[in-house]
């Protein structure tokens, strides 16, 4: 199990948003977060995404990831990691892991 790490300021944003009827993934709060990302970052196009799934499937459409391309992908794992590949019209090739690790294997990886 893990238990969220909160404190007073996360209440406070919390009951802010429930005030505010932003419980959604847009409004002040994402916007006022992606700027301070920017600012931070030195970047001029942050976007927050409500899940990594979007964030992968949005990564893969800056690749260009289309139909006919192949996509490695770690075996171990949830299927929300190879959708975003099937969204696109691309091909998973799972790669496997090491027995010690669980980590993607680099020999597998280079075999793949």
């Amino acid at each position: 199990m893990s238990l969220a790490c909160t404190g007073e300021a996360e209440e406070r944003f919390v009951h802010e948003a429930f005030e505010s009827k932003w419980v959604t993934t847009v409004g002040p709060n994402v916007d006022a977060f992606e700027r301070e990302l920017e600012e931070y970052l030195g970047e001029t196009h942050v976007v927050a995404l409500a899940s990594g799934t979007s964030a992968l499937h949005l990564g893969l459409v800056m690749l260009g990831v289309g139909p006919g391309d192949e996509v490695l992908c770690q075996s171990m794992t949830f299927a929300a990691s190879a959708n975003p590949i099937i969204y696109q019209g691309a091909s998973p090739v799972f790669v496997d892991s090491e027995e010690k690790t669980w980590n993607m294997s680099p020999e597998m990886l280079e075999e793949a």
